[in-house]
């Protein structure tokens, strides 16, 4: 059984859109398949979240989900007694006693709630029913499948190619595009159930969940780092060594940088519709691990003559 959203995400329903998120990245970083190779119940509530959060991040999959008009899944549901309410209705065409015969067109003494229950035992193993619905030939299109698949932050942007294991132990091969996004759905046509008959085989529906990278963060096409720089470094300026979701290149620091001061690499992102974004890189001034006695008289003797107040106008009132 599919559980609640909101409880697979341990949120109350009054969540708002940056608790969920904050929620699910949680659960990703601490449950992900390839953190817990071997927890098959940190696997399970992996992808209980990521089902949670494919739906309550979309305003109108959580308004209809609260509204009761799909369940935690996203598939519709029909108001309570539908079918048996239509099938009883006195002028359904298929109740009433208007066939040539002047009788009840499925037969003496049917019943509605009969015919529902066989129709719903019934039902094969590709979800329709065997005879319920087919066409004159026989022919039925194969049911659409549904998987999720776990993929590297830096396979999703630069695109990659991997395999999926089907629970029949068949092995599906799937392109990852690049600059592909946590939660992007991709569509394998014909990769789904096989037909039955002449029908045409359903497709595959593949969901990512983009595992979080532990120095890249991604911000639309834009990657975002924070950079190490030491005293020197900021005050003299230079060329600095940072990475980028391509490799290592030299970053221009210039005379006089500060922390928070945001640099940027054109061109260092993630593919999108209009080109390639750009690596915004937040510097950071990172003392030494170690103040020495040299160090120490130089920045007192710098003081003395230099003093400067960062903060001059930012005093609260």
């Amino acid at each position: 059984m599919t559980k609640d959203p909101y409880a697979a995400l341990g949120l109350s329903k009054d969540a708002t859109p940056d608790q969920i998120k904050k929620a699910y990245r949680k659960i990703a970083r601490t449950c992900h398949p390839d953190l817990n190779p071997d927890d098959p119940a940190a696997e399970a509530r992996f992808k209980e979240a990521g089902q949670a959060y494919d739906l309550l991040k979309d305003p109108e999959l959580r308004r209809r989900f609260d509204a009761g008009e799909i369940d935690a899944t996203g598939a519709e549901k029909a108001p309570r007694g539908y079918y048996r309410d239509e099938a009883r209705r006195p002028e359904n065409p298929y109740t009433q006693s208007r066939t040539a015969s002047g009788g009840n067109p499925f037969g003496a003494g049917f019943d509605a709630d009969d015919f529902f229950a066989h129709f719903a035992r019934g039902r094969g193993a590709a979800g329709h029913d065997e005879g319920f619905g087919r066409t004159s030939s026989g022919d039925w299109p194969g049911q659409d499948t549904r998987y999720r698949l776990a993929v590297p932050f830096l396979d999703a942007v630069r695109g990659s190619k991997t395999r999926i294991t089907l629970p029949d132990g068949s092995a599906l091969e799937v392109k990852i595009p690049e600059g592909a996004h946590d939660g992007q759905t991709l569509r394998l046509r014909g990769k789904g159930e096989p037909g039955l008959g002449a029908g045409r085989p359903g497709d595959a529906f593949i969901t990512l969940d983009v595992t979080p990278h532990p120095d890249f963060e991604r911000d639309g096409d834009d990657i975002l780092v924070t950079l190490p720089i030491s005293i020197d470094e900021a005050i003299l300026g230079g060329k600095v060594p940072v990475a980028t979701v391509t490799g290592v290149v030299k970053l221009t620091v210039p005379p006089g940088a500060s922390s928070g001061q945001v640099l940027r690499l054109k061109g260092r992102g993630v593919k999108g519709r209009s080109g390639k974004g750009d690596q915004r890189v937040t510097l950071r001034i990172v003392s030494p691990p170690k103040i020495d006695d040299e160090l120490k008289h130089f920045m007192e003797g710098w003081r003395a003559n230099h003093a400067y107040d960062p903060r001059a106008g930012k005093e609260r009132s």
